[in-house]
């Protein structure tokens, strides 16, 4: 792996940001000082920064902001999938899903106990929407979603927070994940979603100033942030 990714990987800092350390001589690889970002790692080189030794943790969390048009996934034989986006780091997954128009906040990780926690409806976790649909919004769909809606499937879907936006735009916040569920509670209400974004998750909200496609890991601090409380300060949409 060329030193500039290995770096950019374990969260040093972006790519840029990254070849800038190397050329101020930063660097080493085997105590040896490397001013190449382009160096060709082997798997037993030690690779340190100002004299500390970078490896991978046990444990990676990731912070993603999924773009529109890709897969939760992966691998899929038929389309692009969000790990083209991703660090190159064995065994990390996805927690959960987002569809493949939408966007907005997903998790990675390749801890399976923490994106259990995340996923399964017993912890809570809640997941912030806002959401975009064709027709207007009346105040007796608010009503409806705040009460609960029964899916096709047989589901009853009840959203933790309803709250209107504008004629057209709403945010849901809710604790489970099931197929398709805010397109699909919306639609019972008579509203047909056309853009779908995830704003928070938990104490964890999307950063104003990551763009679709950006990623970074998540300190100690952060992932902890995700199971305490629901901040919903910092709205993306500036509803609060």
């Amino acid at each position: 792996m060329r030193l500039d990714r290995y770096l950019s990987n374990r969260g040093i800092g972006t790519r840029k940001e990254v070849r800038a350390i190397i050329k101020h001589g930063r660097v080493t690889v085997n105590d040896r000082t490397v001013l190449d970002p382009a160096y060709k790692l082997s798997d037993k080189d030690v690779v340190k920064v100002d004299g500390k030794v970078i490896d991978l943790p046990e444990k990676v969390y990731i912070l993603f902001y999924k773009p529109a048009g890709y897969v939760t996934s992966t691998r899929d034989p038929h389309s692009e999938t969000i790990m083209e986006f991703l660090p190159d780091i064995k065994g990390i997954f996805p927690v959960g899903r987002l569809d493949k128009d939408a966007e907005g906040l997903l998790l990675v990780t390749n801890d399976g106990e923490f994106a259990h926690r995340v996923i399964s409806p017993k912890w809570k976790v809640e997941k912030e929407y806002v959401v975009r649909v064709e027709g207007e919004i009346t105040e007796d769909k608010l009503e409806k979603l705040r009460r609960g809606v029964s899916l096709r499937d047989g589901f009853f879907a009840k959203a933790k927070h309803v709250e209107k936006i504008s004629n057209d735009t709403v945010k849901i916040v809710i604790t489970e994940g099931k197929y398709h569920q805010v397109k699909r509670m919306t639609a019972a209400v008579g509203l047909k979603t056309i853009h779908l974004e995830r704003v928070r998750i938990g104490g964890l909200r999307l950063p104003q100033e990551m763009k679709p496609g950006e990623y970074r890991f998540l300190s100690e601090e952060e992932v902890r942030q995700v199971f305490e409380g629901n901040d919903q300060k910092e709205d993306r949409t500036g509803t609060g």
